[in-house]
C-alpha cells in the first residue's frame, strides 16, 4: 500500500514538474519487518513506521518522505522537518470485511456475542467495543492484502509472546487502503461517522522533506491540496494539546465548506465505556486555532484522565 502511495505522489510530482527526476527508495522499517509485535513495543505507529524514515530524511539521504498521516505522532516535535504536501483526501472512513458465510446482522443481533474481530488499532477496538459490546476483539496486524487472506483462509494470528489467536471473524480497516490494494469490493460495511469517528488524519497521504530545502519545497508545494492541508493542521493540533500517545483512543476528523470549517474530535477508553466528543467551526484560514479549541474543549470534559489511565504501566 506504501509503493502505491508513493508511486501515486511521483505520478504527480512528474505530471505538476515538467522534466524532474524522481527515484522511488523502497525502505523497510521495524513495522515492516516485525508483523507480529503490538505497535507499542515500538513506540507505536510513529516509532514503527516513522522515525526511521525522518532520520533518514534529516541526513538527507532522501529529499522527502512519504508517510500516512495517520501515522505521524502528533504530540512530539520533529526539528528540521516539515509537511511540504498533503495529497486531497481520501474517503476517511472505517469498514467492515467479513469472512463467508456471516453477516453485519448477525453481529448486529448477537451484540458481538461468539464474534471475533480483528484489528490494531486501539481506537477501531474502543469503538467496536462500543458498538457490539460482547465481542472479542483479537490483536491483528500485517499488510492489508495479507489480513484479508488470513481472514480468508481461517488462519491463525501470532501472539507478541509467541501465542496465536484466532482465527479472526470480521476485520475493521481504512476503506481507502483497501480499495488502493483493489479489495474495495471485500467491504461489508462501512461505518458512518457517527459510529465509528476516524483516526487524526486518516485519510490523507503527507511528504514530508527538510524545513530549509527550500527548493523541494517549491516543487512539493505544486501538488499540495490546501483543503487537506488544514484538515491535517486542525486534526493535529486536537492531538498537540491533548499529548496524546500510541495507546490512546482519539479520533478527529474534520470538513470544510466555502471559508467555514468544522471539526469534531473524540476521546475513548480502550474499553469503549467512557466517551467523550467536542465539535466546533470556524474561519478555515485559521486551521491550528479550531483544532487548540476543540482539543481545550475535550480537556475540560476530562480527556487527560481517560488519556492517562490508557499510558502504559
Amino acid at each position: 500500500m506504501a509503493l502505491a502511495q508513493t508511486e501515486e505522489i511521483a505520478r504527480r510530482l512528474t505530471a505538476a514538474e515538467p522534466g524532474i527526476e524522481v527515484e522511488i527508495v523502497k525502505f523497510e522499517t521495524t513495522g515492516d519487518r516485525d508483523q507480529t509485535s503490538k505497535l507499542l513495543a515500538h513506540g507505536g505507529k510513529g516509532g514503527a513506521f516513522v522515525a526511521e524514515i525522518r532520520k533518514a530524511v534529516i541526513a538527507g539521504e532522501l529529499h522527502a518522505a512519504m508517510h500516512s498521516l495517520k501515522d505521524m505522532p502528533g504530540n512530539e516535535d520533529t526539528p528540521g522537518l516539515v509537511i511540504g504536501a498533503a495529497l486531497s483526501r481520501d474517503p476517511p472512513t472505517d469498514a467492515l470485511v467479513l469472512r463467508a458465510g456471516i453477516s453485519i446482522d448477525d453481529i448486529r443481533r448477537s451484540r458481538g456475542k461468539g464474534f471475533k474481530i480483528g484489528t490494531n488499532a486501539v481506537r477501531r477496538a474502543a469503538y467496536a467495543r462500543r458498538l457490539f459490546p460482547q465481542v472479542e476483539i483479537i490483536h491483528y496486524r500485517g499488510a492489508a492484502d495479507t489480513r484479508v487472506r488470513k481472514l480468508d483462509h481461517l488462519e491463525m494470528q501470532r501472539l507478541p509472546d509467541g501465542g496465536e489467536v484466532g482465527p479472526a471473524d470480521a476485520l475493521i480497516m481504512a476503506r481507502s487502503g483497501l480499495e488502493r490494494v483493489g479489495l474495495g469490493g471485500r467491504i461489508a460495511y462501512e461505518f458512518s461517522l457517527r459510529e465509528m469517528l476516524p483516526a487524526v488524519g486518516q485519510g490523507i497521504v503527507a511528504v514530508e522533506c527538510a524545513t530549509r530545502d527550500w527548493e523541494t519545497r517549491r516543487i512539493l508545494s505544486r501538488i499540495d491540496d490546501p483543503q487537506a492541508h488544514a484538515s491535517a493542521d486542525a486534526e493535529r493540533e486536537v492531538l498537540w494539546i491533548l499529548n496524546g500517545h500510541c495507546n490512546s483512543p482519539i479520533a478527529g476528523f474534520s470538513t470544510i465548506e466555502g471559508s467555514q470549517m468544522s471539526l469534531t474530535s473524540s476521546v475513548l477508553d480502550e474499553a469503549g465505556g467512557l466517551f467523550i466528543e467536542a465539535a466546533r467551526s470556524g474561519p478555515a484560514d485559521r486551521p491550528r486555532e479550531l483544532g487548540r479549541a476543540v482539543g481545550l474543549d475535550l480537556l475540560a470534559k476530562g480527556a487527560a484522565e481517560i488519556i492517562e489511565r490508557s499510558r502504559p504501566k
